[in-house]
């Protein structure tokens, strides 16, 4: 029996709900995703997905998978799992569709293709799509599995192979948010952290937005690292520092941004002019061992524009607000 695509009712009651246009005269009854064993489809089971769609089957749930590479699922067809020759065959015969996929042209292919899953899948279905994403894409499916009656939440996750295979996964959703409640507790099966971002799309926007800066802070990592080690430093204390020191307790993220820049308080914590001193200093180190800083550089030139602001005594995370200027957008 399909399940209804929105539901804002308590579990056991009965729900007529009509949401993306979908118009359905059944009467079903209302229960959150994961009450009960369900058959669950899931495709792409590579390095991520094949370790979540194992996760489903711990859990109990009948899984029919497909990979573009059949021995990607081996293990899972060892565990139970039941083979489908095509997105289409997985969406026909399941109330839960999931994707785990490479990219957004996979995606699409695989969603909107002849034998995808949009052919296939039934009204009142739910369709998931764990892989990190375009949101724009993303609400474009949306809007096609809409007129077709079927329900979509796009659900990247964070945490990597290990993560997947511990569960020590977040699990961002954006969707309806009816919709999200529902499908919580199959997607805890997935992760141990689920955090509901908005609507369809903003989960996909937080992904790929937190994925930038992960890979910028990596190559800013890289140039200080490689500065330190010319400059005489072993590798080895250099990443005990990082480490233990206010970067690596993530004291911007959880103290120091949340006390200033999110709340627009620029008292000073440390100054711009501290600030700009320090990068200089690391900039010239980086010249005097010959090694290239570019994004140091490009760092310490905003501080000297927020220096040219006058803003020499107010706190260092006022230098974001010339970001906020560029993009005409306030965050906070």
């Amino acid at each position: 029996m399909p399940w209804i695509a929105s539901c804002a009712c308590r579990c056991g009651t009965t729900a007529r709900k009509k949401s993306c246009g979908i118009t359905s005269s059944d009467s079903i009854t209302c229960k959150s995703l994961g009450d009960l064993p369900m058959r669950i489809g899931f495709i792409g089971v590579g390095h991520i997905g094949n370790p979540m769609a194992g996760q489903l089957l711990k859990a109990g749930h009948e899984l029919v998978v497909h990979d573009i590479r059949r021995e990607a699922a081996t293990n899972l067809l060892k565990g139970g799992a039941v083979w489908a020759d095509s997105p289409r065959a997985v969406a026909q015969q399941c109330e839960v569709v999931a994707t785990c996929l490479p990219g957004p042209p996979e995606m699409e292919t695989v969603v909107c293709g002849p034998e995808g899953i949009l052919p296939g899948i039934k009204p009142g279905a739910i369709y998931i799509d764990h892989t990190t994403n375009s949101p724009l894409l993303v609400r474009r499916v949306h809007a096609r599995l809409c007129e077709k009656g079927v329900a979509m939440l796009d659900a990247p996750v964070s945490g990597g192979m290990e993560g997947a295979q511990s569960r020590d996964l977040l699990v961002m959703m954006g969707g309806e948010e009816a919709i999200f409640q529902r499908c919580r507790p199959l997607l805890e099966t997935l992760g141990k952290r689920v955090l509901y971002t908005g609507g369809i799309g903003s989960a996909s926007v937080c992904k790929i937005l937190h994925n930038c800066a992960s890979f910028g802070l990596d190559l800013l990592l890289a140039e200080c690292w490689t500065t330190g080690v010319k400059a005489g430093v072993t590798a080895d204390t250099l990443f005990e520092v990082f480490s233990q020191a206010a970067l690596g307790q993530m004291m911007s993220l959880k103290v120091r941004l949340p006390g200033t820049y999110l709340r627009g308080d620029f008292e000073p914590r440390f100054a711009v002019k501290l600030a700009r001193k320090d990068l200089g200093l690391a900039t010239e180190l980086g010249r005097a061992y010959d090694v290239p800083m570019r994004l140091a550089a490009l760092a310490e030139q905003e501080y000297i524009e927020a220096l040219g602001r006058g803003w020499a005594e107010r706190d260092a995370s006022i230098a974001l607000t010339l970001q906020e200027e560029r993009a005409r957008a306030q965050v906070r």
